[in-house]
């Protein structure tokens, strides 16, 4: 896509001038000014801000937003913006109600965009679809749940697909995992499907855990952290916290990230009166590489090949007895990068040898690092190759297994680590199976089930008919949303369980039901009295929490309830399975957990509000590998690309992107503030040299167009072309937005997570502006 005799001006060590971005850190006022713009928006008041003290603390209420952890001592104000806007919305007073549905027809709320229906306001009684009057209209919790049983019962469980986001707790995500077994399958795909399978996948096979290896206390006594494809800013912004901390102490950062990200840039701690006062930024990357989409693979083994050059040099690099003691393959691996050339890995990567050896040589100063990721890894059809070749490469110096070192993905919504560790998992071999048939008296299913990826096939071949939806805004997440509408019209039963609406709520079944939900904000008041929840963060530590505020409406139930409420109606009669009583007593359920996963969750209940959470622990910690050779494993990449579509003349890698005013598809805004964007989404990210090249001009409007060669039409129209700083020959543009241009079969090869950031497309000249 560069034209060869056309030297580009784009620099991958700093911003290009005369590009879209913003000047100021990350932090500080700016993320006030947004804080209080949602606040205004929702319609809260002092109470929504007084909640907000409670947030991420021993004895409050859990963050609904990021998955990022909580210190034992916690700071006065611990939140972000993200999750302040989040509970900001979470708590407002408006209200989508019969009134509302009474007023607007589904194929009017069809046409309404994200933001417009998540500001009507929270969900409040339950309702379900008259598909004559293309309505929905109150019905009861009974009739719900009656309705939903017969429907469940007159199918084959096997037809059926029971979808968790992330944000639902420990306790009701493992009763609806049993409720899925009980009935009959394991088809019980997650939004960790649509992100860090891949890092679930790749972890197990390298190091023998499906998790990151670090805890909070480790980024106290790192020397350097290498980031890959994680944005901060935007996505965990109490994350840069401990990454200030740690360079005031001089800790180097290292960021390969194809978009400069302000918040792994410069940073304004909100709480630090004299940052605040002075405006002052700390400067969180001492390197910042603005690798390719999709060359990840190549960039890593660069920094491998500069790690052995030293070692023939000085002979002191490499981790000898930790390679010897502690890993498999490493001759394999070794001649590999001695094998491969540096023309190909900087014509992968982007970067120059050089560049790449500057990154090393922080490397080599470095006794303790920490690697860090994101989706900018796991995304891609080699996805797990990114997350392999890492690990390889913290590995050389035995990064792994010691205080300060080790590899840490950043998960993205609230609890979507933990649901995994509970059950609700598509993969039988990793749930107990014989514990849960013993302990509740029933033949459990063991065919392997329906990940997103396959669920979403069997939607569209016709096998599924019917999809239950605990949390979350499925159809609008997913690759191929064009496909994806009609097909799932064609379902016989949809349930949607939410807070809020959202466009999946307008996709139907033929039989259709929305049920409102408690918020995490609210008292959850049962027979047993007020209730506590669990959630487990990214790094593997389990926090309880409590909500205090009234619930937005009395009709609302709690999750559990609602799970519960619909598995009574549908399974028979079990002498060992006692609903009402699970309902009344989370503790109980607690106690179930603490059953079937003892090592990790024994006194459950006792520990739940330890400062800091209580730690599920992790083998790798203590250099036990629980892999197939019983050592970590070195890998040998087949390429060094992570994507799967070729370049061409003409073809572009894109990457999907959230902007600073969102978080997955909830749209809290049009505010991209950290990128300069201000009062739209319909935008097209791309660099001058590339805008030129293609003999485009700022402000036009231009489609893109899927270019996958399988035969089938994607496009999304009227994009505003915009100068942004990013690699030549790759493009960005927002997530969901950009879905439909996403192939459902362009996914991880092993963990069939969806490659939302090697989209390959091409570009359609509009008009100029």
């Amino acid at each position: 896509m560069t034209d060869e005799t056309d030297t580009p001006t784009h620099d991958p060590m700093g911003p290009d001038e005369g590009t879209v971005r913003y000047d100021g850190p990350h932090g500080g006022w700016g993320s006030m000014e947004g804080m209080y713009k949602v606040l205004r928006e929702t319609g809260g008041g002092p109470e929504a801000t007084k909640t907000l003290l409670r947030q991420n603390k021993p004895g409050g209420f859990m963050c609904v937003s990021c998955a990022w952890t909580k210190p034992a001592n916690p700071h006065p104000v611990e939140f972000c913006e993200n999750g302040a806007k989040a509970t900001f919305w979470e708590q407002t007073p408006k209200q989508c109600g019969p009134d509302f549905f009474a007023k607007h027809t589904i194929s009017e709320l069809k046409e309404w965009p994200d933001y417009e229906l998540e500001r009507v306001g929270r969900l409040t009684h339950p309702m379900r679809l008259d598909r004559e009057a293309d309505r929905y209209v109150p019905c009861s919790w009974d009739e719900a749940y009656q309705a939903i049983g017969t429907e469940l019962k007159a199918l084959d469980p096997k037809s059926t697909v029971f979808y968790a986001s992330g944000r639902a707790s420990l306790e009701t995500s493992y009763l609806y995992a049993l409720f899925a077994r009980l009935y009959g399958h394991n088809n019980l795909p997650d939004s960790s499907n649509m992100c860090h399978e891949t890092t679930s996948v790749a972890l197990k096979k390298v190091i023998g855990s499906s998790v990151g290896t670090c805890v909070l206390e480790d980024f106290e006594h790192c020397d350097a952290i290498f980031f890959f494809g994680q944005n901060s800013g935007t996505n965990s912004p109490r994350f840069l916290h401990p990454l200030k901390a740690a360079v005031d102490r001089g800790c180097k950062i290292v960021t390969f990230n194809p978009v400069r990200e302000k918040g792994l840039i410069e940073f304004v701690d909100p709480q630090n009166p004299i940052q605040m006062a002075t405006r002052k930024p700390t400067q969180i990357s001492s390197l910042y590489l603005q690798v390719r989409p999709g060359g990840d693979i190549a960039a890593l083994m660069g920094l491998c090949k500069h790690l052995l050059d030293a070692e023939d040099e000085r002979g002191d690099v490499l981790d000898r007895d930790f390679i010897e003691q502690h890993t498999n393959g490493f001759e394999e691996f070794e001649a590999a990068a001695r094998g491969t050339s540096w023309e190909d890995i900087e014509r992968e990567a982007g970067l120059t040898r050089e560049m790449l050896k500057s990154a090393a040589d922080v490397y080599l100063g470095a006794k303790n690092v920490i690697g860090i990721y994101g989706m900018g890894l796991t995304q891609h059809t080699h996805g797990w190759l990114n997350i392999a070749m890492f690990a390889s490469f913290l590995m050389l110096r035995g990064n792994m297994g010691r205080k300060g070192a080790g590899i840490s993905p950043v998960r993205g919504h609230s609890n979507v680590q933990g649901q995994r560790t509970v059950g609700i998992s598509e993969k039988p071999e990793l749930v107990p199976l014989d514990k849960l048939e013993a302990m509740f008296g029933f033949e459990a299913p063991r065919e392997e089930g329906m990940n997103t990826v396959h669920a979403c096939e069997g939607i569209l071949d016709g096998k599924v008919r019917a999809f239950i939806g605990l949390g979350g805004n499925f159809v609008r997440a997913i690759p191929d949303i064009r496909r994806m509408e009609p097909a799932w019209e064609r379902m016989r039963l949809t349930v949607q369980i939410a807070t809020k609406l959202n466009r999946s709520h307008l996709i139907n079944g033929e039989v259709a039901y929305l049920l409102p939900c408690l918020g995490r904000t609210e008292e959850d008041l049962q027979s047993g009295g007020p209730q506590v929840v669990t959630m487990e963060d990214s790094l593997s530590c389990v926090h309880g929490s409590v909500g205090k505020k009234r619930p937005a409406s009395d009709s609302l139930r709690s999750e559990i309830a609602i799970v519960a409420g619909i598995a009574k109606a549908t399974l028979p009669e079990n002498p060992n399975v006692h609903w009402d009583a699970w309902t009344g007593d989370y503790g109980l359920v607690r106690d179930l957990i603490a059953k079937t996963y003892p090592d990790e969750f024994h006194d459950m209940s006792a520990r739940m509000f330890t400062p800091g959470g209580f730690y599920r622990g992790n083998a790798v910690r203590d250099r036990v590998w629980k892999t197939d050779s019983g050592k970590a494993e070195f890998i040998v990449p087949n390429t060094l690309y992570s994507g799967k579509v070729p370049d061409a003349p003409g073809r572009y890698r894109l990457i999907t992107m959230r902007s600073n005013d969102q978080f997955n598809t909830t749209i809290y805004g049009f505010s991209d503030r950290l990128r300069g964007i201000e009062g739209k989404r319909d935008v097209l990210f791309m660099n001058r040299d590339d805008i030129r090249r293609a003999g485009l001009v700022v402000g036009q409007r231009v489609d893109l167009v899927g270019d996958a060669e399988d035969g089938e039409t994607r496009e999304v129209c009227g994009l505003e072309v915009l100068p942004f700083d990013l690699p030549d020959g790759c493009l960005g543009a927002y997530y969901p937005e950009a879905n439909p241009l996403v192939p459902l079969h362009l996914h991880d090869e092993l963990s069939q997570t969806p490659a939302y950031k090697t989209v390959p497309v091409r570009i359609r000249a509009g008009n100029a502006a």
